[in-house]
Order: structure tokens, then sequence, then C-alpha cells
């Protein structure tokens, strides 16, 4: 609840909360390092290789995914799936659930993702190629590897969970609508905690940057670490990155009962649709999505603290999201905004769930981490309250409004206040 909200809108056992949060990001592998490396300004973007195209940038993860996988099991699976079990075994781990004690029925698991299959479909076809394509060498795991809901079910095979499983397709947006999954699910009573959140592994496939490099949308720079540049006036594109971010929701009543430590709680969320365009943005039903957001959370503009912005460094996609934010909040004097994908790049379908775990902190410091790598702010980017290049003390924190759009137009807003 925050200040001009008299009462909860929802009962305590429909009202539901963040307990827990596992991360595998470029620049850390837990909550805390994200955290850190956003507040020290450090970038997970470096130079990468990528076949048939050579030198590139990405954001890489090197988590230890051995801590809760055998060789085997990493090796019959997908690199989404092994992202999504050491995401979703730290965010237990972080809530401090008894995880033995629970029954596995009541658990439900919720991946968003942009896309999947194609890392595995493109490494099988270049395996057989050096067989003369003799399809007798195509491997007999591609299709449990390329099912939709792959991340989600190695989630639940790696943690014995027998209730309901799938993954999310939602192109940039699936990060946040992993999340808003979770929490439907929790007031439908489908489950009784959710582990809810995005993968990706977008980096190992040659694809996705090959075709941004068509598009002309694949950033490139001399220093890596200043590639992803949201906002500036040189901004020229994408940097892919591949990383993961799941949550441990649970009714506000649960987490009660057993004195968890609260994040925030899911306060509103919308999804709409531009009906515009396969890749081009529309500010206006960007703006319809904000405002129902809000409406829905009970929550004007002007009580917005912060705003984990979407833009992903293209010179038309950022410019359309700063309309629709500036339509939005033209009349909020203190909402801070920035952009965590000028740290980690472009984390495609777990994009929306780490940018809102990165600002997740800010209820409990009062810091806005910043939007690096901005040397001359372009005049259509131009936000009142743009956290440029340094974070700032935002004051007392009570909500943060996440954004996350996606191709085909697809938008997802999410709003998460403290309790």
């Amino acid at each position: 609840m925050i200040a001009g909200q008299t009462s909860p809108r929802l009962p305590d056992t429909e009202r539901v909360v963040i307990t827990g949060v596992g991360v595998a990001a470029p620049n850390g592998n837990s909550l805390a390092e994200l955290r850190a490396g956003l507040l020290a300004g450090r970038s997970g973007v470096r130079a990468y290789e990528v076949r048939y195209l050579g030198p590139t940038l990405a954001g890489v993860c090197e988590y230890d995914a051995l801590r809760h996988q055998s060789r085997k099991d990493i090796r019959r699976g997908t690199r989404a799936g092994s992202i999504g079990v050491y995401c979703a075994q730290e965010a237990v781990k972080d809530a401090g659930i008894d995880w033995p004690n629970v029954d596995p029925s009541g658990v439900g698991v919720y991946v968003g993702v942009t896309e999947h299959g194609s890392v595995e479909t493109e490494n099988e076809v270049y395996l057989i190629k050096g067989y003369d394509y003799d399809t007798s060498f195509w491997s007999h795991h591609h299709n449990p590897r390329t099912v939709t809901n792959n991340p989600a079910g190695e989630i639940a095979l790696n943690m014995g969970i027998t209730g309901p499983h799938y993954s999310v397709g939602a192109a940039c947006a699936a990060g946040n609508i992993g999340l808003i999954q979770g929490v439907q699910m929790l007031r439908m009573g489908d489950c009784d905690l959710a582990l809810a959140g995005g993968v990706s592994e977008s980096i190992h496939s040659f694809g996705i940057f090959a075709s941004f490099k068509s598009q002309g949308a694949l950033a490139s720079h001399d220093d890596p670490t200043r590639a992803s540049r949201p906002f500036d006036v040189a901004r020229n594109g994408i940097v892919v990155s591949e990383g993961g971010c799941m949550f441990v929701l649970e009714r506000l009543s649960s987490a009660r009962a057993r004195s968890a430590r609260i994040y925030g709680e899911v306060a509103g969320y919308a999804i709409n649709t531009d009906a515009t365009d396969f890749v081009l943005p529309n500010s206006q039903r960007q703006s319809q999505c904000i405002e129902l957001a809000l409406r829905r959370a009970g929550i004007k503009p002007e009580q917005v603290d912060i705003v984990s912005t979407h833009a992903t460094g293209t010179s038309t996609g950022d410019a359309q999201e700063c309309t629709a934010l500036q339509q939005t909040f033209q009349g909020s004097q203190r909402t801070a905004f920035n952009n965590t994908k000028s740290f980690i790049g472009h984390t495609m379908g777990a994009a929306g769930a780490l940018e809102l775990a990165g600002n997740l902190g800010s209820l409990e410091d009062g810091v806005c981490h910043a939007t690096i790598n901005i040397d001359e702010l372009d005049p259509e980017c131009a936000l009142p309250g743009l956290v440029i290049n340094e974070p700032r003390e935002a004051g007392p924190v009570r909500c943060i409004l996440n954004n996350s759009f996606g191709m085909l137009g697809i938008n997802s807003v999410v709003i998460v206040t403290k309790v």
C-alpha cells in the first residue's frame, strides 16, 4: 500500500507478493551482485564470437550451472533450461522456503520466453553438416529440447514439482508476462506457490544476431561496455544478451504466516497489443498499457517513484517509448526514469524480470540506478526525471513501474509497491 491509498483493494488471500529472487545476469549471479553492479556502473557486455557472423558483442552469463545440475542433465538439456533451473533454485533459497516440506503439487512454474528451439535446431543442423546431412546423427534429445515448455519443464524435473508448468511466449515482454501469469494463477487458486519470470539463451543462436544486423539494429562500438546506449543520440542498436530471473510469488497471507521477507507486492499489471506493425512500436498503445496498469493498481502517475524503461537502444523504439511516458507522466515532477539494458544489454525473454529485479532494491535503499553510456541525450528522449550515468537518491521509494514491450506489438507493464 502506498501513500494516497487508504486500504488494500484485495484481501490478503488475493494479494500477491515477491518473497524470493534468483538471478543469472551478465553482471551478476545473485540479486545482490546485480544490484551492486548497477549502482557501481558495471557493464556486463563483452566481445563475443558468433558462428557465421564472426566478432560481435553480447551479454554473457557466468553462473555455476553445476550448483544445481549434474553434467548429464546439462548435456541433455538446454541453456535456457539450465539458466531457469539455476534461477528457480536460487529464488527458493533466497525466499527461505523449507523446500523438502513443500507440497510439490501446489507449486506452479511459469517461464516467459522470447522464442525457444532455434538454438538447438541450429546446433543440430551444424552438426549433421559434418556428416553430409545424414539425419541418423540427429540427436534423439532434439524434441524435448525444442518444445516450448522446455525451460519450465526442466525446472519442474530438477525440483520435483508436480503442479502445472509451462512457458509463455511473449517476445521481449515475456519476463513481465511470466510474472503476471504467476500472479494470475495464484489468484485463481491454481497453485499455492509460483515460480515465475523469464529466461533467454539467445546469444547461442546466430539467427537472432543475423536478423538484427539485417534490420540495421545490431549495436556496435569499439568499447563493448559502451555499446548499449539507450536514449543517447549516437545509439545504433541492440546488444543481444542471455540471462534469467525467477521470482518466488506467494499470497500475502501465506508470506505473513511464515514471517517471510517481502520484496514488494505486485499491485497492478496490464498487457495489450499495438496491432499496427511486426516490429515498429506504437506509443499510443504503450501509453494505454501503462495507464491501464495504473488504474488497476489504483495508483496515480505522480505516485510512481521509479519507471524502469524498456528502451533497447534503437532509434525508433526508444523515442516511441519516451513519447508514451511523456504523455502519461507529464504532470509528475518526482518520477525517476532509468534503464537496465544500458548495463547488461537486451536479455530478451528475461528482460522484464531481470530489469524489475534490478530495481527492487530501491524499495529499501531509496536509490535509483542510472542509465549509463549517455554522452549526448537525444532530445526526443529527454524525459524530465531520467537518471543519467550516476545513481540518484530518490527519497522514499514505494512504487516501481516496469515496462517491457516486444515484437508483433505486445506490451506489458508491471507495478510493484512496498508492503
